[in-house]
């Protein structure tokens, strides 16, 4: 039912296109999108554009990510330092990331840096919080089994709080893979002269529908790639949560 649902919409897309019950200048059929793909696939367009956004968007969740996971797990473990820093967190996070582009572009100007920036602002408080509520809902118990063996703070932070956290920590990851995309997208649309969101942008300036199109496509395709990526890293790093 998975794959018969979507192509039930193409399929009636598809009809509605060629017997005019929409107009194909602003909703082009699925055949005539699969087309303009075939046409940027040989041309190299999109492969290019395509690497671009995904170099920009690895390395984003990278500078992003990986300090939003040792604070998270700081955080979680000493309450002085979580009562220290949640309300920053709490007061930035609602702040809509595309507001905060043009301080970004300033600051950083309108090279790679800025994109990557972009990335990294959206991933960082997904993986942060979902961190922090991982180790803060451990069952004490093994908090308590830790102490009891004189577990030093790494090997509590390392044998304890990240493998416990582990199911929050990827929930994190998997809303950081989303948000990452959509801000690579807005980013370079604004400041960029390839990727994904570069190629919708200036479809819309010359008004090739059918690209802008195919550059959604990449993006929805982008997205349920990396969800199906990231779920069998999840089964692969915490089998016992796949077996209850």
């Amino acid at each position: 039912m998975g794959i018969a649902t979507p192509l039930l919409l193409l399929l009636a897309w598809e009809i509605a296109g060629r017997f005019g019950l929409i107009d194909v200048r602003f909703f082009p059929p699925p055949s005539s999108i699969m087309h303009q793909v075939g046409v940027l696939l040989a041309s190299g367009e999109l492969v290019t554009n395509m690497l671009a956004s995904l170099r920009r968007l690895a390395l984003g969740m990278l500078l992003g990510g990986v300090p939003a996971l040792l604070l998270g797990l700081a955080m979680g473990i000493s309450r002085p330092l979580r009562a220290a820093i949640d309300p920053l967190i709490s007061a930035t996070y609602p702040i809509p990331k595309s507001a905060i582009l043009p301080l970004v572009l300033l600051i950083f100007g309108l090279g790679e840096t800025s994109k990557v920036v972009m990335v990294a602002l959206g991933a960082f408080y997904p993986i942060v919080i979902n961190t922090v509520v991982g180790v803060v809902n451990l069952d004490r118990i093994y908090l308590d089994v830790g102490h009891n063996f004189r577990a030093s703070r790494w090997q509590v932070f390392r044998t304890i709080a990240l493998p416990g956290a582990l199911p929050s920590i990827m929930a994190g990851v998997k809303l950081a893979a989303g948000m990452g995309l959509i801000l690579i997208a807005i980013s370079e649309m604004v400041a960029a002269n390839d990727g994904i969101g570069f190629m919708i942008w200036n479809a819309w300036q010359v008004l090739t529908v059918d690209t802008m199109y195919v550059g959604l496509l990449v993006i929805a395709i982008l997205g349920f790639v990396f969800s199906f990526v990231l779920d069998e890293i999840e089964r692969w790093l915490i089998p016992w949560k796949s077996s209850v």
